[in-house]
């Protein structure tokens, strides 16, 4: 992206880079004196400006603070990170902000929360081969953005349980490499608290082949996510979220324990790498 490029041209991020820079420029701040107001380098603020690195949560109140336009950039940020997620998919993040607890069975390819940006960025291009590097770009940063719900203080996190079916580690989603990297975040995030993998090994007979969620609220009935080939509903009528649980409860019963789950993880990255 350059100064010079119509607006029509830019995805939801660059045009809140834009913004930011128009704002730093006309209050004469430096790259640097924003830098350091919000707590950031010299590089992230450049990168966030020429909407090659989405912004933080963090970075746009600190901007709003510093320009003084109350939560606007923050609000911006938000509906730029929005607009990247299919419209029939918007709810469910929605709703996964709210969530306590979050429960998924990932079947061939992995919950977006334990993604990390190649593993993304190879699935959308080869799920949706016409799209282009920088549509991609920006789904791969709203992607990315969903995390936060894992990283904030205030509330605090969902606890997050999740069963992989084997054949998660074996689809080659972005080639060796790429899968050796994402399977050293799956080993990662079984470290953080609140977070459960338990791996459903291939000698085990599923109960269910379809993947879901199931997204558990305070004081909200449990909500029930399964996507099918083009599109996706929450669900929340009592009989259907209650028998999902008990699919779910049987998907942890024939599931390995943590232990060997994080094994197999470890043995299936040692493969890639050697690749």
């Amino acid at each position: 992206m350059n100064d010079d490029e119509p607006a029509e041209f830019l995805n939801p991020l660059e045009a809140f880079g834009v913004d930011v820079r128009e704002l730093r420029r006309t209050r004469r701040i430096t790259l640097k004196g924003l830098g350091d107001a919000t707590g950031y380098s010299i590089s992230y603020v450049s990168k966030v400006e020429t909407g090659t690195v989405h912004p933080s949560e963090k970075f746009a109140e600190g901007c709003d603070h510093v320009f003084g336009t109350g939560s606007m950039l923050a609000r911006q940020r938000q509906r730029a990170l929005e607009g990247d997620h299919p419209t029939w998919f918007m709810p469910f993040v929605v709703y996964e902000r709210k969530a306590v607890r979050i429960f998924d069975y990932s079947t061939l390819y992995l919950m977006g929360l334990l993604q990390t940006p190649e593993y993304a960025r190879a699935s959308y291009r080869l799920t949706m081969p016409g799209m282009t590097p920088e549509l991609i770009e920006s789904k791969v940063a709203a992607r990315m953005s969903r995390r936060e719900v894992m990283t904030r203080n205030e509330p605090p996190p969902p606890k997050l349980w999740v069963v992989l079916h084997e054949a998660c580690l074996h689809v080659r989603v972005g080639g060796s490499e790429v899968m050796a990297r994402q399977l050293d975040r799956l080993l990662e995030e079984a470290e953080r608290a609140g977070v459960t993998l338990q791996l459903l090994p291939f000698e085990a007979m599923p109960v269910v082949a379809t993947p879901f969620t199931l997204l558990v609220f305070e004081s909200r009935p449990t909500l029930l996510y399964a996507e099918g080939p083009v599109t996706g509903r929450p669900q929340d009528a009592p009989k259907i979220t209650a028998a999902a649980g008990e699919v779910y409860d049987q998907l942890q019963a024939e599931a390995l324990g943590r232990r060997a789950t994080l094994d197999r993880i470890w043995r299936m990255r040692e493969e890639y790498r050697r690749e």
